[in-house]
């Protein structure tokens, strides 16, 4: 295997379009901001939705209104902790319940009364973070060929400075 000297670099700090169309994330380097934080990366070009969830074992309902999702959709999802816990992140078939709700069989298990989440439902998610309370860069290097994304690179980040991710 020879060395890639394709490598490029998008820098953002907020929310948003890191990178459009496929590419193998092979570094992601990120700042907290002193203030419990977190960035999830998604495979999608268009903005992740806001939900609601609960948990009750490990039946996750994602409450999100006009939802327009079909039993057997694939969600890209991640969870806000509550009380310190939370479902978990990942890429779920759904089966829905209304017009208005779905729901995924979580790997995990618990009661988990109300929290927020973020979903798409046409892309995947790749991966994500949390900082604590820490004030310093973060570096996470894929090993390998990198992280597929097929679509592109979106940045979901909540008290993050800046993130910066290098592809090819």
């Amino acid at each position: 295997m020879t060395m890639q000297y394709d490598v490029k670099v998008a820098h953002s700090s907020g929310n948003g379009q890191m990178v459009s169309g496929r590419v193998r994330l092979k570094n992601l380097i990120y700042l907290g901001n002193g203030t419990a934080g977190s960035i999830d990366l998604f495979d999608t070009t268009t903005a992740p939705v806001a939900a609601t969830y609960t948990r009750a074992n490990s039946t996750v309902t994602v409450t999100s209104t006009a939802h327009g999702l079909s039993t057997g959709n694939t969600v890209g999802i991640t969870y806000s902790a509550v009380s310190g816990q939370s479902a978990v992140a990942g890429n779920y078939q759904i089966a829905v319940a209304n017009a208005n709700a779905f729901t995924i069989t979580d790997v995990g298990s618990g009661t988990i009364a109300s929290g927020n989440c973020i979903y798409t439902a046409n892309g995947d998610w790749l991966t994500g973070y949390n900082t604590g309370t820490a004030v310093q860069p973060f570096q996470v290097i894929f090993s390998g060929e990198g992280v597929l994304a097929k679509n592109g690179i979106w940045a979901n980040t909540t008290n993050i400075s800046y993130q910066t991710v290098q592809y090819g």
